[in-house]
């Protein structure tokens, strides 16, 4: 089978949603247009939105599983993003302007225990991803196949927040990708590094509700906690669905 683009995604804000997207224009060294654009930080986090800062100064699935359940939609003209959860009525808002209403929104979602929303955060030109470099991730249907016969059950994609997922290779293929050069549609990457997974995608993306040891399977079977690969865009260019990868 040739080797495809079978799903696209974008996280407007960390943590809180995905919405698929049919085709996007890349940009050499930035992360997927919109994606995590905007970042929300928790009480205990020492960021002040001038520069990137790492995954444990915001609020995320891997501490608080109820985020996993969000859904999203970005308007990009309007700069407003709508999110949907099965516990809470729908609200669109500016991130920009409007925290304080996705602030009491999103409450109810977080933990007891953990640290509470407090701020959205938003760094110009720069995606909030969890590398410190402007990655898009790269990740094999196959290799999610071979994950969800380990846990004896299907794995939502979105259980892994991954931006493009491809189809038609061999399960943990993508692995091999990394220091080489592939090309996507009009645009060029080069894959950096593999992507060590967290306690997000134990959770149920239509639930909110941890039901499955993703973890435990990955280090049983495999003896890792990876699953996809960080790219990095090194020519620009528009990419879509079904669009064919080759490794240069």
């Amino acid at each position: 089978m040739t080797r495809h683009l079978a799903q696209i995604w974008r996280h407007p804000i960390k943590g809180h949603g995905a919405e698929p997207l049919g085709e996007v224009s890349l940009e050499a060294g930035r992360t997927l247009p919109w994606d995590r654009a905007w970042a929300v930080a928790h009480a205990a986090a020492s960021v002040d939105g001038t520069e990137w800062a790492p995954c444990a100064n915001f609020s995320r699935g891997a501490k608080a599983p109820q985020l996993m359940a969000i859904k999203a939609a970005l308007d990009e003209t309007a700069q407003t993003v709508t999110l949907s959860h099965p516990d809470r009525p729908e609200i669109t808002f500016d991130p920009d302007r409007q925290a304080a209403a996705f602030l009491d929104w999103v409450a109810p979602l977080m933990p007891a225990d953990r640290a509470a929303s407090a701020q959205i955060v938003r760094v110009p030109g720069r995606g909030m991803t969890d590398s410190d470099f402007p990655s898009i991730s790269l990740l094999g249907l196959a290799s999610l196949r071979a994950l969800s016969d380990a846990v004896g059950q299907p794995l939502s994609t979105l259980r892994f927040r991954g931006n493009l997922w491809i189809e038609g290779t061999a399960p943990w293929e993508e692995f091999d990708w990394i220091g080489r050069s592939l090309r996507l549609g009009e645009a060029e990457f080069v894959v950096r590094e593999r992507i060590t997974r967290c306690m997000a995608t134990t959770a149920n993306p239509q639930t909110g509700q941890r039901d499955a040891d993703t973890l435990g399977a990955l280090e049983r079977h495999w003896g890792h906690r990876d699953l996809g690969v960080y790219a990095e865009v090194t020519k620009a260019g528009r990419i879509a669905l079904n669009d064919r990868l080759e490794l240069l």
